[in-house]
């Protein structure tokens, strides 16, 4: 047995993958996007995921988050086996576990900023959802937006929205792929330094995938990923 294959202790670790292993296309042509990933991340930590385009690295961040399935290998997140987990199982474990914040806000235009942060509570079951919904739009500083639906925000308000509903749960693992990629570079620090300052107060697992090499260096670790595998993992 090779050491890097050797079982591991995952009570102080958000993550731990082995040999984790994503094939997309037909059996007949079969594309391999993650080749044996490796990978563990502790809890609390602070990770950036840098990488060209086609490195893997959104869909790695995909497999880490339950968005989707490995082929194969072993993965425990949050104190779950998302390994032995199909998509309905995975949407399950992601509730209350794990949010997320996209380049692309995904917020649903028929609802207002209070019921698009409230909504992921709702379905999970939470109680008093629209008051921690309104509270956490509070904290992002859209206290005065809580009413207003997507149309009528800025794309700055709209990743703010997108940040208290990734938050409002207090979920232990926070995922954000490209969260400034559609901002303009102002508007796009004041995202970085509200996430994490939430991510500060909440002090769930924050993972990172960037290509600014200067955000990169706030975290603290740097993960680089190329063809599907991790190319380096440098910590602060």
């Amino acid at each position: 047995m090779r050491p890097k294959d050797k079982p591991v202790t995952t009570s102080n670790n958000a993550i731990t993958a082995r040999n984790l292993t994503l094939t997309l296309g037909s059996a007949s042509a079969p594309v391999e996007i993650l080749r044996g990933i490796d990978l563990d991340i502790a809890a609390g930590e602070v990770t950036a995921l840098l990488g060209p385009s086609g490195s893997g690295k959104s869909s790695l961040m995909a497999v880490l988050s339950g968005l989707e399935r490995a082929t194969s290998g072993t993965l425990n997140v949050a104190g779950a086996d998302f390994a032995a987990m199909g998509e309905d199982g995975l949407a399950q474990a992601r509730r209350g576990r794990i949010g997320i914040v996209l380049q692309a806000f995904h917020l649903l235009p028929t609802m207002t900023a209070t019921e698009n942060v409230a909504t992921p509570m709702e379905l999970n079951g939470e109680s008093d959802c629209h008051t921690r919904a309104r509270a956490e739009l509070e904290a992002v500083g859209l206290g005065h937006r809580l009413d207003h639906y997507p149309t009528q925000l800025s794309g700055g308000e709209q990743q703010r929205v997108a940040i208290a509903r990734a938050t409002a749960p207090r979920p232990t693992l926070i995922f954000a792929d490209e969260p400034t990629g559609n901002l303009d570079a102002a508007t796009g620090e004041e995202i970085i330094e509200l996430l994490f300052a939430r991510r500060a107060e909440t002090g769930a697992t924050l993972l990172i995938i960037t290509h600014d090499e200067q955000l990169a260096k706030r975290c603290e670790r740097v993960i680089t990923m190329a063809d599907g595998v991790i190319a380096s993992d440098v910590r602060a």
